[in-house]
């Protein structure tokens, strides 16, 4: 089987290697992209790094801990208390963890994270999507919580 490469292909190959290393610069992405992930930011609430990891050091509730990204990415070092639900999962893998069936909890605290501040963002929103009102998205970059020296978790 041969691919055929062309500029649309080569852009998207890129794009998703960068997502997925977690170095995404805006630049590097398509504007389209961009432009979809400023208005999703908009619609969805956040926290930054410093107040993510006050409320993780004790100091706010962040509900379950979810982290974005693949399982690789996640085993390399994810952030403590973090569980794992990569977010081409998500819309189906939640549901064990809010109660679903008996008691589902749409209200659960939901603090998604990933490499970049992306994927978690698009995630929050479709968890949003889903009826959930209780997400947030970390808009950090995790080279950037290493680089701060907080700890990171490896398997």
């Amino acid at each position: 089987m041969r691919i055929h490469s062309t500029p649309v292909l080569s852009a998207v190959v890129l794009g998703i290697c960068l997502l997925t290393c977690g170095t995404v610069a805006a630049q590097a992405l398509p504007a389209p992209v961009v432009e979809l992930v400023a208005r999703t930011k908009a619609k969805i609430r956040t926290l930054d790094m410093a107040q993510f990891k006050s409320a993780l050091d004790g100091n706010g509730d962040l509900g379950l801990i979810i982290d974005v990204r693949e399982p690789a990415e996640f085993a390399a070092g994810h952030v403590p208390r973090a569980i794992n639900i990569p977010r081409g999962q998500i819309e189906l893998a939640i549901w064990s963890l809010v109660g679903y069936p008996r008691d589902t909890d749409m209200g659960k605290r939901m603090t998604l994270v990933c490499g970049s501040g992306i994927r978690c963002i698009l995630a929050a929103k479709s968890l949003q999507d889903l009826g959930f009102g209780n997400v947030v998205a970390v808009d950090m970059k995790i080279g950037d919580w290493a680089k701060a020296g907080y700890p990171l978790v490896k398997e």
